[in-house]
């Protein structure tokens, strides 16, 4: 028995079927089939009912399945406690961030971290506020990035959320229009009044963001004049750049981007909390404590050294 069949088992447990728990693992469902066999035959026992494709746990998957589970968490735990004792010459870190965030702050943090600690492995998620919530209270992630300000409830005990920075809202266009000549000029203020009667890029609903801006349209009555919608950010900055439109999109977001030029939003202003989540129960790794000092110093460096988004970004930290 080793912890790679383990692993298998309880993959194939919890999806229920081989082909997926294969697709998770990276292996040809041949070898996971091998892999349960084997562990079946070293065991004395079948550990699952396979009829017409359903599959189901035996009495002996069911018993060994809490231990395996255990047994596998006591190894990640030892290779933590490994890693620690290395320091920050290895290591993996689980970071989770929303996608604006991922193509501004996060970029420059890991992009930071990743020089001073090379030998650390990062591992990206990129999704929503709530999933995010909802992998780092299942232990899939060590600290995540939301842009939506959740307060621990009931339902989240364990979780600890730290305030890093306010950002304004701003309204994005190509830094040349169509027509030739900068569509914003440094200084100009627009209105949400002005902002619907120009042809505007959204997002996708669900989307954080698009929430947010629909919420604002919607209290004041207006309809946007929409060109496209259902675009994800970088696909959003991309037809900016281009001219289809205008956008709404966090500030932070035009760090290095020449291309984009951008107005602050005047009646209603909107703005947006950056929060840190990480588990209250669990003991940070030392590569997740250096991994979080490297976002509130980049925070910090954006609201306060960035000459163009000192006037748009606020640390609450």
């Amino acid at each position: 028995m080793n912890l790679e069949q383990l692993a298998s088992f309880v993959e194939v447990a919890n999806t229920g079927h081989f082909t997926k728990a294969a697709a998770t693992l990276h292996l040809a469902q041949p070898s996971l089939s091998r892999q349960i066999s084997t562990l079946e035959k070293e065991l004395g026992s079948e550990l699952f009912h396979r009829a017409h494709g359903h599959i189901s746990l035996t009495a002996a998957g069911e018993t060994l399945l809490p231990s395996a589970r255990r047994m596998l968490a006591d190894a990640e735990a030892v290779r933590r406690d490994m890693d620690e004792l290395a320091g920050l010459r290895k290591g993996r870190i689980r970071l989770g961030a929303t996608p604006t965030l991922c193509v501004s702050l996060v970029a420059e943090a890991i992009s930071g971290f990743h020089h001073e600690h090379p030998g650390v492995e990062l591992e990206l998620v990129e999704k929503g506020s709530r999933e995010l919530i909802e992998a780092l209270g299942a232990g899939e992630l060590d600290l995540a990035l939301i842009t939506r300000t959740l307060s621990p409830s009931a339902q989240m005990p364990r979780l600890r959320m730290q305030g890093v920075l306010s950002e304004d809202l701003v309204v994005i266009a190509a830094a040349e229009s169509p027509r030739g000549g900068a569509a914003f000029l440094p200084g100009d203020t627009v209105t949400l009044a002005d902002v619907a009667a120009l042809p505007q890029v959204l997002f996708h609903h669900g989307y954080d963001l698009r929430e947010a801006t629909s919420a604002a349209f919607d209290a004041a009555g207006l309809a946007p004049n929409i060109v496209v919608e259902g675009a994800e950010m970088d696909a959003v900055l991309r037809f900016v750049e281009r001219g289809l439109g205008v956008a709404i999109v966090p500030a932070m977001v035009l760090v290095d981007r020449p291309r984009l030029t951008s107005a602050q939003l005047l009646e209603p202003s909107l703005s947006r909390t950056v929060s840190l989540a990480t588990r209250a129960d669990v003991r940070p790794t030392r590569a997740a404590s250096a991994m979080e000092t490297t976002i509130l110093s980049t925070a910090r460096v954006l609201a306060e050294e960035d000459a163009g988004l000192a006037a748009h970004v606020r640390l609450v930290g």
